[in-house]
Order: structure tokens, then sequence, then C-alpha cells
């Protein structure tokens, strides 16, 4: 069994930075891909960032370019995601994902709460 476990959410002030761990617990595994997903209240969930465990290609939403940063550290077959300029529209709960045997993420984490003050 597959599990992520994300760490490093929590309060900050607006313009502020966080940074976010995702690593998996249990048996390792060899993913196509790894991104990050968030949920604001009442809100759908939507993609973050994303990168591709083989080749490093990374994505990004509009509204996240130029202030976050996703990267992976192969040894440890973790995720980050480097988090600056934050604004109080990133309050969310912050999700990791990882896509197993193919291109859907097809494993989550329970989610870490980001929270950006005004």
């Amino acid at each position: 069994q597959v599990q992520l476990v994300e760490s490093g959410g929590g309060l900050v002030q607006a313009g502020g930075s966080l940074r976010l761990s995702c690593a998996p617990s249990g048996r390792t595994f060899s993913s196509y891909a790894m991104g990050w997903f968030r949920q604001a209240p009442g809100k759908d969930r939507e993609f973050v960032a994303a990168i591709r465990w083989s080749g490093g290609s990374t994505y990004y939403a509009d509204s996240v370019k130029g202030r976050f940063t996703i990267s992976r550290d192969n040894a440890k077959n973790t995720v980050y995601l480097q988090m600056n300029s934050l604004k109080p529209e990133d309050t969310a709960v912050y999700y990791c994902a990882a896509a197993v045997g193919g291109s859907n993420y097809n494993y989550w984490g329970q989610g870490t709460q980001v929270t950006v003050s005004s």
C-alpha cells in the first residue's frame, strides 16, 4: 500500500513563504509524475504544480507561476513545493499526489492546511 505524507503547512502572513514536503510511507514506488493540488473552502480541487520523475519537467498553474517552485529529491523519493510571495487566495488544503503506472494521479495524501493571512 502506497501512502503519501505531506508536511510543512501552517499559518503565514501575506508575502511570506512556506515549503511543503511529500514523501511516501510504506513500500517505495516508481512514479510517472508527482503533483500538488489544492482545495479552498467551497471550491473544487485544482491543480497547482507537477513534476515528471524522469527528466524533471515541471508544470504550473498560471496562478502560481513565478511564485511557487516544485522540485524533487530522487534519493529520498520526496517532492517539495516552495511557495513564495503567498497571497490570501492561496489559502487551501494542499494535497500531494502521485501518478503510478500511468499518467493519472492514483495516489493521494491526506492534505496539509496552508493559511495566508492578510
